[in-house]
């Protein structure tokens, strides 16, 4: 992409959206509904969030990519029954997100689970990712974003994906090395194939241009209390996620129990406490492996939510 042309894309992005009410800018309009609280306080470990204004899902999403790669991961490796019932598992217990990627392989597994029991598709939600990497996947192509979007659909036999994001930034720049995807999740949401578009990230400093930009709607921000799997400390993340939330970004908080590398139960539950606490997380994503392990996260979720809910009882 030449110089002219990667300006271009910037400018054009930075304003994006900006008819969205009366001609304002998108972060005018984003500062005006954060003006009201995001989502009510709810006891509920899987209550329903507003992740962005047009998708609202549970506090608590599935994740499918645990060691993913090549269009598979630990959920497609594992035995096919255990893990539908798994999927399965999560929906009955609340959970109404799952987090799927090209990477991962996992469109069909969850797709089709739900659809062969009877579950309509406008009761879950399914957020996903386009690999625009080097490797990890199959073919040396990488197609424009609205070529693979309208193939995620075919996988996932839906009219709509609602979210799709550009898959693991990681370089501070990466609005301008992915302009054209972005250009083209953009047109997709117009079109109406995508209610959502944003980034997952592995590095604070692409957390932190994601955030500048009026075209994200939300983020994968990796977070957890011992730093594993993540950049930076603890903190230095809550504070991205607080800013990002102060626009009204979505976040998704990924690696909560360090990708299964917290082996204490007393490690789990400092980290899962620490983030609802926050307030600025929206979704919570977990790779889950057992039917206990969605349990023991929603009981560790609800303890700490009823927690919050005694302490304001007592000081008022």
């Amino acid at each position: 992409m030449d110089m002219k042309r990667r300006q271009f894309l910037r400018t054009s992005l930075a304003g994006l959206g900006s008819a969205a009410v009366a001609g304002a800018p998108l972060s005018n309009v984003r500062a005006e509904e954060a003006k009201a609280p995001k989502n009510a306080f709810s006891t509920d470990p899987c209550a329903m969030m507003r992740l962005t204004p047009e998708v609202k899902t549970s506090r608590i999403g599935f994740g499918t990519g645990m060691i993913g790669h090549n269009r598979s991961s630990t959920l497609t490796r594992m035995d096919r029954k255990k893990a539908t019932e798994l999927i399965l598992y999560g929906y009955e217990r609340g959970i109404r997100y799952f987090d799927c990627a090209d990477l991962y392989g996992t469109h069909q597994i969850v797709t089709e689970t739900l659809a062969a029991a009877g579950i309509a598709r406008d009761t879950f939600q399914i957020g996903t990712k386009i690999w625009p990497h080097g490797g990890g996947i199959p073919e040396k192509e990488r197609p424009r974003a609205d070529v693979v979007v309208k193939r995620f659909l075919q996988e996932t036999k839906s009219d709509y994906l609602d979210l799709v994001q550009i898959h693991c930034m990681s370089t501070p720049n990466w609005d301008e090395q992915f302009a054209q995807y972005m250009e083209d999740l953009e047109a997709l949401k117009k079109e109406g194939l995508i209610r959502a578009h944003g980034v997952s990230t592995h590095t604070r400093n692409a957390v932190k241009r994601a955030i500048e930009l009026d075209w994200t709607d939300a983020i994968h921000i990796p977070m957890n209390t011992t730093g594993a799997r993540m950049d930076g400390s603890f903190e230095e993340n809550a504070a991205l996620a607080k800013a990002a939330s102060e626009k009204n970004i979505g976040i998704i908080c990924m690696k909560v129990v360090g990708e299964g590398t917290m082996k204490k139960l007393e490690e789990r539950q400092r980290s899962i406490d620490a983030i609802v606490r926050l307030n600025a997380v929206d979704t919570m994503i977990v790779g889950f492996n057992e039917k206990h392990e969605i349990d023991e996260f929603i009981d560790n979720v609800s303890a700490t939510l009823k927690a919050m809910e005694a302490e304001q009882t007592a000081k008022a």
